[in-house]
């Protein structure tokens, strides 16, 4: 049923389409969803503690007996010095008199903790299907851990070299993530967002240059574009944007109405909301402050000083200050629960194949 099935025989799914680990967008009932209609459900867990995430995975444990995958972020944690506080809330200031906020007032950024002993204990534990990491792999004694567990390792690669790191240091699977996608660049050998390629020129090179299945992430949001993803060497696609239509998404009313109104050329790549490159809509802060600043403290640190200014926005009905992730492809995602959803653009997706073939 499709031109190459590694991906499925690999993670014992379906349908080649994972479901993209959203931290903070999407919980247990989105990756239920996904498993139950023959994808690969992905419960992100950078952003959950340990009970939350053993609370998470037992609820879709109950729901699907179907493979599903956690994923987990292996970033560096540096704490920022004093100055980069001050410098960043510095910048700030004018938001922060506009509305009549205290400065000095600022709560710790929201928690996204890299992969460590408590979470390799957990996946030991639970042992799900797969485990995904961005940003690079895990400490290696840590990852011999996950795979001795018999766990499937994915991750991440934006640029030809990252793919043949992570093919190296024991992945599976690679994910080929492009220039399009919607939320925190995978990057990690390379700081150089400049330079990073699009789905199309990335996948093909990726496939070249490894071994290991290849999937395609990026811009894609319809049949047309995982046909186009398989044409080009993919065994699968990660599919981010497009769930955020879906009534499983966790997503505020206001992130949801912004997606609406997306278009093609209303993305970018920012740093202003965690220190590391991620793409979402353009708003107001991206506008006046970025999109890239060179005064963000450390990811994942620049959170904290914003987060006053996003819960005075939003309590007006403003996303001004909320980080609006997206891919570029949002104007083509459609409002269908996550389930039909991974149905039809499967089938949307054979059907192309055939045409293409001449079938």
């Amino acid at each position: 049923m499709w031109p190459n099935e590694k991906l499925l025989d690999l993670f014992q799914i379906e349908l080649p389409i994972i479901q993209a680990p959203m931290a903070g967008a999407n919980g247990s009932a989105m990756a239920i969803a996904v498993s139950e209609a023959g994808g690969l459900g992905s419960l992100p867990c950078a952003m959950l503690s340990e009970d939350q995430i053993r609370a998470e995975a037992g609820v879709i444990r109950q729901q699907t007996a179907k493979p599903f995958n956690m994923n987990f972020f292996c970033h560096t944690a540096v704490t920022p010095t004093p100055e980069q506080e001050a410098t960043w809330t510095t910048r700030l200031a004018p938001f922060y008199k506009e509305f009549g906020l205290d400065p000095s007032d600022v709560a710790p950024a929201p928690a996204r903790r890299a992969f460590d002993e408590g979470m390799c204990a957990l996946v030991e534990e639970i042992k799900p299907n797969v485990v995904s990491f961005h940003f690079g792999l895990p400490d290696p004694s840590l990852l011999s851990r996950v795979k001795a567990a018999g766990v499937r390792v994915i991750s991440s690669a934006t640029t030809v070299r990252e793919a043949r790191w992570l093919e190296e240091n024991g992945c599976d699977a690679i994910i080929a993530q492009g220039y399009e996608a919607g939320g925190h660049r995978g990057m990690f050998l390379t700081k150089d967002i400049t330079a990073q390629a699009g789905t199309m020129a990335l996948l093909p090179q990726v496939v070249d240059a490894v071994k290991v299945p290849v999937i395609a992430a990026g811009g894609i949001a319809d049949g047309r574009a995982i046909a186009a993803a398989f044409a080009l060497g993919a065994t699968g696609v990660q599919i981010g944007t497009a769930y955020l239509f879906t009534p499983q998404a966790l997503i505020t009313d206001i992130h949801r109405d912004a997606l609406h109104q997306a278009k093609d050329d209303q993305t970018v790549l920012t740093n202003v909301f965690s220190g590391k490159p991620a793409r979402g809509l353009i708003n107001r802060v991206i506008q006046e402050v970025g999109p890239i600043s060179d005064k963000t403290p450390p990811f994942p640190t620049a959170g904290a000083a914003l987060a006053p200014l996003k819960a005075r926005a939003e309590a007006a009905g403003s996303g001004d200050f909320t980080s609006l992730w997206s891919g570029q492809a949002a104007a083509l995602a459609r409002d269908l629960d996550a389930g039909e959803l991974t149905r039809t653009l499967a089938s949307d997706a054979q059907k192309r194949l055939k045409s293409l073939a001449g079938k």
